[in-house]
């Protein structure tokens, strides 16, 4: 995601309108553009731009076959007798999650990456890294030594390893040899998704979930899933979060989810497929970290590239749900406004379509029979058909937004609730 500021308002204008009927690609990915809340664009980061523009010309000029990296003394491009290919890389200040797949992403930027090990030691993620060549360890430690894999965090600390070579015993989330498909997991059952390196923190990547253009991971690219591996909650805090339905109403809020599979022999765990892979992106940013009964929700990039509907006579116990053609879509309509107020989730919620009839106490007894705290109630004064409700608490408004959106109000009319970014 990024910023981009035009010359003008009137220029911004006419791009929204120019590419709002028709979504542009950009190397075969949609590109959505919206209005931003910001008036104009900071730039007083520039010693990191630098140091990402640096790192992007080291990655083109690997790539191109010109292994001296731009701007570096002659001798810096020599690779000393003995070097070895094993990468020892600490990730310091782990705000978010940095799975096996991640890494492989990264590196592979630079050369063959023949194995990767994952571990955590003195309550540091660590891994180790295998190139095919030394020659590619050299210029991937020299480039991306420092760098972020997100914007300000996950900071990439790389060294050389004493180890000349990996021994790489299974391949699952934890350890991987890509020359040899054939060794076990080491559990006796498939890996489907890696593991949580450690819990996400606040909502929104990295402190606003549109200011990840500065950083330099985005730049080189991340896995284009479009679904979200999603560690549920444990069935006895809850029901409604582990039924495909309920996931559905809470990341239909970030875009469209077409499917939803809940585990069947690990009921903790879910994938959720959405339309795209900006709109994966765009919930995970948004909803990781989250509390939701009592726990923390998850969600990271899935390697899978759709969830698969069980086959027929395979027994499934409803688990797995097709979204695809729901009437529920917030963004099926090119050029919706919803797209215009997406927002972290918050305590406030906006409620809109509230036929006449419905009074202020009746949305408030509302919510509190679904267990909320009410603290605040307001109509908007030139629209009753829309109000703001404050709870107590994210987590109340997150828990209430699943429960009652599309809540049947009578009168041919259904609750549509989303979070807002205003308070009472």
């Amino acid at each position: 995601m990024a910023f981009l500021e035009m010359a003008s308002e009137e220029a911004a204008v006419t791009m929204v309108n120019y590419y709002t009927p028709v979504t542009p690609q950009l190397r075969s990915q949609p590109v959505y553009i919206q209005y931003s809340n910001h008036r104009e664009l900071k730039t007083d980061n520039l010693p990191n731009q630098a140091r990402a523009q640096a790192a992007l010309q080291a990655v083109s000029a690997v790539q191109s076959g010109n292994l001296a990296l731009p701007g570096a003394p002659s001798n810096e491009g020599t690779v000393l007798p003995g070097q070895s290919p094993v990468l020892r890389i600490i990730i310091e200040n782990l705000f978010y999650p940095v799975t096996l797949e991640v890494l492989h992403q990264i590196f592979s930027k630079f050369g063959t990456v023949l194995k990767i090990i994952t571990f955590t030691k003195n309550n540091q993620f660590q891994a180790l890294l295998q190139y095919a060549d030394p020659v590619n360890a050299h210029y991937a430690k020299m480039a991306l030594d420092g760098q972020n894999i997100y914007n300000a965090c996950c900071t990439l600390r790389i060294d050389f390893s004493k180890l000349t070579s990996l021994n790489v015993k299974y391949n699952n989330d934890k350890s991987r040899d890509f020359t040899r498909l054939d060794l076990p997991t080491g559990d006796g059952q498939p890996s489907l998704e890696p593991p949580m390196a450690a819990a996400f923190g606040a909502p929104g990547i990295i402190s606003s979930p549109y200011a990840g253009a500065a950083g330099f991971a985005p730049a080189i690219g991340f896995p284009q899933a479009t679904g979200l591996s999603v560690p549920a909650v444990p069935g006895a805090l809850g029901p409604l979060l582990i039924t495909p339905h309920g996931l559905f109403i809470l990341f239909g809020v970030y875009g469209d989810v077409h499917r939803v599979k809940i585990m069947f022999n690990k009921k903790e765990n879910a994938l959720v497929q959405m339309a795209d892979a900006s709109q994966a992106q765009l919930a995970m940013n948004h909803l990781s970290g989250q509390r939701l009964y009592g726990k923390v929700l998850r969600a990271t990039l899935s390697k899978h590239q759709s969830v698969q509907l069980p086959r027929e006579g395979q027994e499934d116990q409803g688990l797995t749900k097709d979204f695809s053609n729901s009437p529920l879509h917030r963004f099926k309509k090119p050029g919706s406004k919803n797209f215009q107020n997406i927002f972290p989730p918050s305590a406030t919620l906006h409620l809109s379509n509230i036929p006449p009839s419905v009074t202020m106490d009746d949305l408030k007894n509302l919510f509190t029979e679904a267990g909320c705290s009410v603290k605040a109630f307001k109509f908007f004064q030139k629209d009753r058909k829309m109000a703001l409700i404050q709870l107590a608490s994210v987590e109340e408004a997150i828990q209430a937004l699943i429960e009652l959106h599309n809540h049947d109000l009578g009168e041919n009319h259904h609750l549509r609730v989303s979070f807002s970014k205003s308070t009472i």
